[in-house]
């Protein structure tokens, strides 16, 4: 019932949207000059907002066409190298990188928005690396006959994309993935895998929550795990190919995030209507286009959604030594050679500060020299991976550390 009536809902506001588009577009017309004076410039600033809030959206683009190199131009070339049901790898590359260039998987988060969400991340990196990202699939578009997904599915899928990579890649999880990827790496060592990664950077990853609880850690913790059950899981309808799929739907994520900051999202559509009033369009399309991404979101399987609440948020089971992967505890202290990189943000409200840093106490294992930890400061959340601050301060520190990590052996760096 939950997601029927957010579907009808949401075809309501579509329909609106639509009209009110038109309206300011007429009212926007030269053929239209009335519409220049009066109250015409402030109706059809008004009239835009309310639809680009209401209009339905769908997937993003990663629309990386081309990437800057010293001053050269060069192509970039997108190409999906490995396809599964709840996933597929993207691999994007340009003909300005070396024959020794690192290979670098970008995890994305899988929290409700696409991969997309790390564009800025993957075209910085894009630079110097050749760079794959998991472009984690919408839970509502993958039929029931597929299986079902959880986190030792998500870890067994990380291990699979590095198998495609090959032996000396380096990782990058940003957020809610440095918890898998963490694990990963340990079952990797453990099992003295020889795809085991070269790096793993960890950018504002809950690994221990109980390091400066956020509003986010709080809500998980003051409700039982049956409630999230009961309340916010709900099943795919039938207009979807995921059709009879439990799930925990991205609208509602979406609302939890916008809730949490509803003040500066508030302003920040006010602050767009005065652009379009004023006729900055300029500054009126960087908001939107930040909240066309902002708003596009996707939905997580149940059990996904679920185990990630106890285990991460409740039962803090990786720093506790609780965590299991196939029936097999995960042991940290197995990381024995894969350097460690912790990156948090200085007002980072989603992942409080030392939370990301504790997986470099727990690499028990790992020398010292092996580790290393960056507070970027003045950054929140968003601002770790994307923005002119990921861009001129965090990702030089990331890139160094993974050049200073990188085997540069050609049997090594040829092309996955």
């Amino acid at each position: 019932m939950l997601y029927s009536t957010y579907e009808l809902q949401r075809a309501m506001l579509g329909g609106a949207a639509a009209w009110a588009s038109m309206g300011a577009e007429l009212l926007a017309s030269p053929l239209m000059p009335m519409g220049q004076f009066g109250l015409g410039p402030v109706v059809a600033s008004a009239l835009d907002v309310f639809a680009h809030a209401a209009s339905p959206r769908g997937k993003p683009e990663f629309d990386i066409e081309t990437v800057e190199v010293d001053g050269r131009v060069h192509a970039v070339t997108e190409a999906i190298v490995q396809h599964n049901p709840f996933g597929n790898l993207l691999r994007f590359t340009h003909d300005g990188l070396p024959a020794n260039a690192p290979r670098v998987l970008i995890v994305a988060p899988m929290s409700g928005h696409y991969a997309t969400l790390l564009r800025g991340t993957v075209a910085r990196m894009l630079e110097r690396a050749q760079v794959f990202i998991t472009d984690w699939a919408d839970a509502k578009m993958v039929p029931v006959e597929a299986g079902h997904f959880d986190l030792d599915d998500y870890i067994d899928y990380l291990i699979g994309y590095l198998e495609h990579i090959g032996p000396g890649a380096h990782v990058i999880a940003v957020c809610q993935p440095s918890v898998p990827s963490l694990a990963a790496t340990a079952v990797m060592a453990r099992d003295g895998h020889a795809c085991r990664p070269a790096t793993l950077t960890m950018m504002g990853g809950p690994i221990d929550t109980r390091e400066a609880p956020t509003n986010v850690n709080d809500v998980a913790m003051q409700r039982p795990l049956a409630w999230f059950e009961h309340s916010v899981i709900a099943t795919v309808p039938l207009t979807y190919p995921g059709a009879g799929r439990r799930v925990y739907p991205g609208f509602l994520q979406l609302a939890g995030f916008m809730s949490m900051n509803l003040g500066s999202h508030l302003e920040s559509h006010y602050a767009m209507f005065k652009h379009l009033v004023e006729g900055d369009g300029e500054s009126a399309n960087a908001t939107k286009a930040f909240y066309d991404e902002y708003r596009s979101v996707c939905d997580m399987t149940a059990e996904f959604y679920l185990q990630t609440v106890e285990h991460v948020f409740q039962r803090h089971s990786l720093p506790n030594g609780e965590f299991v992967h196939r029936g097999t505890v995960i042991d940290l202290g197995a990381i024995g050679d894969t350097a460690l990189l912790a990156v948090e943000g200085e007002r980072d409200d989603i992942s409080g500060i030392g939370q990301t840093r504790a997986a470099l106490h727990l690499a028990t294992g790992l020398a010292g020299e092996r580790k290393q930890y960056f507070l970027a400061p003045d950054v929140g959340h968003y601002g770790i991976f994307n923005g002119s601050k990921w861009r001129k301060v965090i990702a030089p520190v990331v890139e160094d550390w993974i050049f200073r990590h990188h085997d540069v052996r050609p049997q090594v760096l040829a092309l996955a």
